[in-house]
């Protein structure tokens, strides 16, 4: 049986953030889109637009020190959302690390990622690393 076009989608989009890929998460990622991060920390908060989302992108690799890294364990899709597993690690040289789930819910429309929002099982630890 074939994969979901937009399992496809995500896994797509999250090999081209691993790699920093911007022409495929450009692509990938509607002009548009808004990305919700939860919790209480410096990076926290609603952004609009691909070129908000991709100065958060920025920010968090700057902040980890190039360390922050996700690794997929599995994705569900229909034709008009995904949800990622994923387990989240960053580090660096400010001794403060975390190392958590997370369960990131996509809408796509058209091809692209439409709007974001990423569940962490330990909200607390990543308060913690992003302040």
């Amino acid at each position: 049986m074939a994969e979901h076009p937009n399992v496809e989608l995500s896994r797509r989009g999250y090999e081209a953030f691993s790699t920093g890929d911007m022409a495929t998460l450009t692509e990938l990622i509607a002009e548009h889109a808004v990305w919700h991060i939860g919790g209480r920390n410096d990076i926290s908060g609603d952004y609009k637009g691909r070129e908000q989302i991709f100065g958060l992108f920025g920010e968090i690799a700057q902040r980890s020190e190039g360390t922050f890294q996700l690794t997929v364990h599995d994705i569900i899709a229909n034709d008009d959302h995904t949800v990622t597993l994923t387990h989240m690690t960053a580090g660096g040289s400010s001794g403060k690390s975390v190392s958590t789930n997370t369960a990131d819910t996509a809408h796509i429309k058209n091809g692209q990622l439409v709007e974001f929002w990423s569940f962490v099982e330990d909200p607390y630890a990543l308060d913690e690393y992003f302040s």
